[in-house]
């Protein structure tokens, strides 16, 4: 896909003009952090198309080279060379030109679900929480704990967690949906294989002034907390459930010793599911839109097997199958597929565009 020369010209213009603006120190309050945030999203694709115009310009200049036969060799071997490189880089712009999610550059809050599977689905979703961990930490990213329920045997019934960082929405946001592992529970004396599962939703986390709730439309009730959790458990009604009457949502948190943290954290929770259905109300809207993306962002969709007799881990919706599964749960290995994921949704988002 060639970007104009138009296209170009109006990159490098607003980009100067955003340099000037910088650089002018009359920049105060909410108008230099726009300026910033514009200035850091349009760096990378203006560089991109300094090298694309550049390497343009040096084919045209080298194509009339080949009429002096003097220069005719050399030009041929660097407009071969030039000739390879070009196509790549027009792609890198496009992909840099393509519409961006308005939610990718926000903190996410991540939800992990013991589905099927009972005791194995449980530890199979600690797993889970701690691949995302150990992924987090190779990006430079910090984890919070937000609500936790443990299970008996080890794991979680459920775990949620709010990550912060550079681009993790972009990034996590194709993991949503059902996870599926395959292998010989540590309870099972017979050796045969189980297959559990557990559920994952990434859901960007919103400013304030994304969600607006009117505390009218909460019904909020503090009860006793329960399971493990040290001597407060059961002493003290710091438990809080917040039920968003419009919505039908419902979140509840445990884990604090303080009932005014709980209903911090539950009201967290409550912004990003608001905020993710609202979103979901709009991708539903531009259902064409939709189609080109990886997945349908359902959260019942089985995305990925975790195979553990073969080594294996398979994301179904591009067909991917890499054998290192340990690499994977470690961290390391989830970049390669992270990385898939992305890149398959670029191509198709550019087919989409091409049509």
């Amino acid at each position: 896909m060639q970007i104009p020369a138009a296209r170009l010209d109006q990159i490098a213009n607003r980009f100067a003009e955003l340099e000037a603006r910088m650089a002018s120190g009359t920049l105060e309050g909410d108008e230099f952090v726009k300026a910033s945030r514009d200035y850091a999203e349009l760096e990378p694709v203006a560089k991109i198309a300094r090298e694309v115009k550049a390497m343009r310009e040096e084919t045209a200049g080298l194509e009339e080279m080949l009429a002096d036969p003097e220069m005719k060799a050399m030009a041929e071997e660097e407009l071969a060379a030039i000739r390879e490189a070009l196509p790549e880089k027009e792609r890198a712009l496009a992909i840099a030109l393509l519409p961006r999610d308005a939610a990718d550059s926000k903190p996410a809050m991540l939800e992990i679900r013991a589905g099927t599977g009972g005791d194995e689905a449980a530890l199979f979703a600690g797993d889970l929480y701690r691949m995302y961990e150990r992924f987090a930490a190779d990006n430079g990213w910090k984890v919070e704990p937000v609500s936790m329920s443990a299970s008996e045997v080890g794991g979680f019934k459920e775990v949620v967690a709010n990550i912060t960082g550079a681009g993790v929405f972009a990034r996590l946001k194709f993991e949503s949906g059902v996870h599926r592992v395959q292998r010989v529970p540590v309870t099972e004396s017979g050796g045969r294989i189980h297959t559990s599962a557990a559920t994952v939703a990434v859901l960007p986390e919103p400013d304030d002034v994304d969600v607006n709730i009117d505390p009218g439309d909460l019904k909020i009730d503090t009860y006793r907390a329960s399971g493990a959790g040290g001597q407060h458990v059961n002493t003290t009604d710091s438990a809080i459930r917040i039920t968003h009457e419009p919505s039908g949502i419902v979140v509840t948190c445990q884990d604090g010793r303080s009932q005014h943290k709980n209903r911090e954290k539950a009201m967290q929770v409550l912004r990003a599911r608001l905020f993710e259905k609202t979103r979901d109300e709009a991708q539903g809207a531009e259902a064409e839109a939709r189609k080109a993306m990886v997945g349908s962002g359902d959260r019942s969709e089985r995305i990925r097997t975790y195979n553990f007799p073969q080594g294996r881990v398979t994301d179904h919706r591009i067909g991917l199958t890499l054998h290192k599964l340990e690499e994977v749960l470690a961290g390391p290995g989830l970049t390669e597929m992270v990385d898939a994921l992305i890149a398959e949704d670029e191509g198709k988002r550019l087919a989409a565009l091409n049509e």
